[in-house]
């Protein structure tokens, strides 16, 4: 199975039916990347803004330094959408390998599994940069300005739901992951993504104004 065309040149309404068509890809997985684009944008919009919380030139620098180290995030989480989706083909096109002889079956075996790893590697990289990209609303919550208050919170809320989206995915694909100590690292890191994300959205709420 191939992936669809690119969806960073599809137009918003193309991308929209490419969700919701009865096509496996993209699927969840690529939602959340999206999601997290989606906040991280936010998250630089407001960093971008020409008044900061108070005006006091740290603020500005804050800002600044909080939106370098975002731009990054943002363009990974969206080749992340593709990813996602050609992560998905490659596990459907290892199960369609051949098994007539013993030597198919074993081959077919190690390509599923070298695309399941992959199928997992995939969501947990959107994890890990949903998590930064948090860390970095810390900055933003506590710098920006306070009429965008809630575009920060909503960029909170996108990102949170795009690392439990892709958690999700990361728990399904280990299933059939048959490296157990592969297995058991990825699940410890997807629980400690989650957990710092939770602090981590949690503290920049606090940091917004009411």
């Amino acid at each position: 199975m191939t992936a669809p065309a690119d969806y960073s040149l599809m137009v918003l309404q193309d991308l929209l039916d490419a969700f919701a068509s009865n096509e496996p890809v993209p699927g969840g997985g690529s939602a959340a990347a999206l999601a997290g684009a989606l906040g991280t944008s936010l998250l630089l919009m407001v960093a971008g803004l020409p008044r900061t919380r108070t005006g006091a030139p740290e603020e500005a620098a804050d800002l600044a330094e909080a939106a370098a180290r975002l731009r990054p995030l943002r363009d990974m989480l969206a080749s992340l959408v593709e990813r996602d989706s050609d992560a998905y083909s490659a596990v459907v096109d290892a199960m369609r390998l051949p098994k007539a002889t013993e030597a198919d079956k074993q081959q077919r075996r190690s390509a599923i599994d070298t695309a399941m790893r992959g199928a997992t590697e995939v969501p947990l990289d959107t994890m890990r940069a949903c998590q930064q990209a948090l860390r970095g609303a810390l900055v933003i919550a506590a710098n920006g300005n306070a009429n965008a208050s809630t575009d920060t919170g909503t960029a909170v809320l996108l990102l949170m739901a795009a690392l439990r989206g892709a958690a999700l995915n990361v728990g399904v694909n280990l299933r059939s992951v048959s490296d157990q100590a592969f297995a058991e690292g990825v699940s410890q890191e997807r629980d400690q993504l989650i957990a710092d994300a939770e602090a981590d959205a949690a503290q920049a709420n606090e940091r917004l104004p009411n």
